[in-house]
């Protein structure tokens, strides 16, 4: 188990304590930290602050490149006891980001100080990934696209995970794909009842308050676990907005399925919009205040992207999101979608995307697109056997 540990001397806390306003505190320690350590001054408090900063310190010693690179802060990780008061480490998005590439479920965390000094212990405690046996089998005897799902995997956790790692995510992704295919099958033949609880919907407040605003929503959306599942059954729970949801997508091969999954869509209330020669269209709707979706996980051509960076590497990214946003003033909110180990499904949303509107034209859309690439980013850390690795996302131009 790999830890770090640093020391912090107290009175270099107290002189901070003294040259700075609570105000100016909360660019070290979160709100809850300078409560748990009391509002009143003296040796006390200030104790408890410099085992803090130990903690934060010695949690950017697990991530040396991370810290290095600017990717993370020592402000990324705060301390919280829970109701045992027990201290933990709670960790900002980007932190979590971090610690889902290298594949770590939390860290665990031991504090202590004397009169002149505190001392902080921040331990990795790993994630498990758990592989079903016919994904291994699927992995071994019929390696679909196999190359692919190595290259990409290797690509995002190269420098993070050890080989093994990555084949356990590979052989958990296969597994995946059994599970994706037997539910589309299923599907159909469930009840009403039956569908209902398959799912649940988390987040479902920024998807109406972002409706609130009048100027139509467009959802940032990608191949997360079993979409198809959760697209028919979980938006068609926000029975209030039937015919409001219109896809972006293209049609799928062999036709048969394509007219298949479309069918399921017309039965569900949703509407399809080609990828190419529908921007009125998406105008149109937006101004109508409906939802448009759009699946932005998947490599395009020059000619309707830009070079944009995913996860480390340029990935061609299409910048039609970031063009539609800056026009129109839509909320982009981000969606997801996972199955959890029971079986049930989880679908997400989440709150908006901050978008940049000040600036060149070409710039603002470099951004944005950016922004929303580091969005998917993090949506796939979280469940990563859970994506679509055997798309070449970041096929050359």
């Amino acid at each position: 188990m790999r830890s770090g540990i640093d020391t912090v001397e107290i009175t270099r806390i107290e002189k901070l304590l003294g040259d700075l306003d609570e105000a100016a505190l909360c660019d070290f320690f979160s709100a809850d930290e300078l409560n748990d350590a009391g509002k009143e001054g003296g040796p006390v408090r200030a104790q408890k602050l410099a085992a803090r900063f130990a903690a934060k310190e010695a949690c950017c010693k697990l991530f040396p490149k991370e810290i290095c690179l600017g990717t993370i802060e020592p402000y990324d990780f705060s301390v919280a006891r829970d109701g045992y008061g027990e201290p933990g480490i709670v960790a900002s998005e980007r932190a979590r980001a971090v610690m889902n590439r290298h594949r770590v479920a939390r860290i665990s965390l031991s504090m202590t100080h004397t009169e002149t000094s505190a001392t902080a212990i921040a331990s990795i405690e790993p994630a498990e990934m758990i592989v079903p046996l016919y994904g291994k089998l699927i992995y071994h005897l019929l390696p679909l696209r196999r190359r692919v799902v190595m290259e990409n995997l290797r690509r995002v956790f190269g420098e993070t995970l050890t080989e093994s790692q990555i084949v356990d995510i590979a052989q958990a992704f296969y597994g995946h794909l059994v599970k994706f295919l037997g539910e589309f099958a299923v599907l159909p033949v469930l009840s009403e009842a039956r569908r209902d609880a398959l799912i649940r919907i988390e987040g479902g407040e920024h998807l109406l308050a972002a409706l609130e605003r009048g100027k139509g929503v467009l959802l940032l959306a990608g191949h997360f676990g079993n979409w198809e599942v959760s697209t028919v059954t979980g938006i068609a729970r926000f029975r209030e907005y039937h015919g409001r949801f219109h896809f972006i997508r293209r049609p799928l091969k062999p036709k048969w399925l394509n007219d298949f999954v479309m069918r399921r869509f017309r039965k569900a209330g949703f509407g399809t919009l080609d990828k190419a020669g529908s921007l009125d269209e998406i105008l149109d709707l937006l101004e109508e205040n409906h939802i448009v979706v759009s699946i932005f996980d998947q490599f395009t051509i020059k000619k309707y992207g830009i070079a944009s960076e995913f996860f480390g590497h340029p990935a061609h990214t299409f910048k039609s999101l970031a063009v539609l946003a800056q026009c129109t003033g839509a909320p982009v909110i981000p969606s997801s979608s996972w199955r959890e180990p029971d079986g049930r499904h989880v679908l997400r949303f989440e709150a908006p995307v901050e978008i940049v509107t000040e600036g060149r034209t070409r710039d603002i859309i470099a951004t944005n697109t950016k922004r929303f690439n580091e969005v998917l980013e993090r949506i796939i850390l979280r469940h990563p056997e859970q994506w679509i690795w055997m798309h070449k996302r970041w096929k050359k131009v």
